[in-house]
């Protein structure tokens, strides 16, 4: 299902396009000098929800009005519904109240592969090794929905990333790639976000850059998106190349971005311009 929302004049997209090449002139190479990003403490962490406009919180703050909850929804019935003829649903083994704070706790490092694994990516192994289904493709309607439903039963609850030492590398690779300049413009995630947020870009206020409402929706797109999908949209304006969906970059990425998040409040699904 999808909700009818009024596209906003233009494209965020587009102006932060055009806001970031006139940014690249006026500074210069100053985004390529920039350290090791220095994190923001947490008494001064903010949600991107502090800088929208009072309509767009009011959106999000009303589930009746919330679009992302058709996404909920949908993950609700996904919950309780078997994947294919003769497979236990995930109701089966696991219920809502053990599933809440379930989703805070994400990226997690899975015993099996040996490696960490984002939400999406745990509940496509459930399905895979536990239910005999087909994996779900990353921004699919169905691993959307079932995303958002478990991240909305963790919803106020903080942020919390496991202090697992197996985690460890993985962390320090996303803090790098976190305040590594990239593509043509050789911007990277901390010039913006760590070292300039509050400011503006083009028409938009820069935000911290928090994970803590994805799954989420957004006006421009007009549709609920996963985190990665906002990575991609982020990368391609610094023109630089996206990393592969589901990839070991987009994890370690997403577990230094939840650590770096702590301890915000979860709220997906989000509403964001």
């Amino acid at each position: 299902m999808r909700a009818s929302v009024p596209r906003t004049v233009g494209t965020l997209a587009g102006l932060f396009l055009a806001s970031v090449l006139l940014a690249s002139a006026l500074l210069g190479t100053a985004a390529a000098q920039e350290g090791p990003p220095s994190g923001i403490p947490p008494a001064e962490r903010h949600s991107g929800f502090d800088q929208m406009a009072p309509e767009t919180q009011a959106m999000q703050a009303d589930d009746t009005a919330n679009p992302g909850m058709l996404w909920v929804r949908d993950g609700a019935d996904l919950f309780v519904r078997p994947p294919s003829p003769g497979a236990a649903p995930c109701s089966g083994c696991h219920t809502e109240a053990a599933m809440r704070g379930v989703a805070a706790r994400y990226p997690a490092f899975d015993d099996a592969t040996s490696r960490p694994v984002d939400l999406e990516g745990r509940i496509d192994l459930c399905r895979t090794r536990h239910q005999g289904a087909a994996s779900l493709p990353r921004e699919s309607h169905d691993l959307l929905a079932l995303t958002a439903y478990l991240a909305n039963l963790s919803r106020s609850l903080p942020v919390s990333p496991p202090d697992d030492p197996r985690l460890a590398p993985a962390r320090r690779e996303g803090r790098r790639l976190f305040a590594t300049p990239m593509g043509q413009l050789g911007f990277s995630c901390a010039a913006c976000h760590d070292a300039r947020w509050g400011r503006r870009l083009g028409a938009a206020t820069i935000p911290q850059g928090h994970p803590n409402g994805y799954p989420l929706y957004r006006l421009e797109w007009q549709d609920l998106g996963s985190l990665e999908r906002r990575l991609r949209n982020c990368l391609t304006g610094m023109r630089a190349e996206p990393f592969t969906p589901g990839s070991a970059e987009v994890v370690a990425l997403t577990l230094y971005l939840a650590e770096r998040a702590a301890p915000l409040p979860v709220e997906s699904p989000a509403v964001r311009p």
